[in-house]
């Protein structure tokens, strides 16, 4: 499956790298991408092992904020 959902990283390289590391290590990620000028996050994870929700509840948790 795959989702985009929107971040305000206020173009901080580092804070990006972060995101990036910590989705990867959710269980059913396989692919997360950042892109620096827009916040724009690209996730191709599995349904079967991680529900989206979960993901943004990462984000989250993580200091992330999710934009609508």
């Amino acid at each position: 499956m795959d989702t985009t959902i929107y971040v305000d990283v206020a173009n901080n390289k580092q804070a990006i790298e972060k995101l990036e590391q910590i989705l990867l290590q959710l269980n059913g990620v396989e692919r997360a991408l950042v892109d620096i000028d827009d916040g724009e996050v690209k996730i191709t994870y599995s349904e079967t092992e991680l529900q989206h929700e979960a993901i943004l509840s990462t984000i989250s948790r993580n200091g992330f904020d999710v934009l609508p």
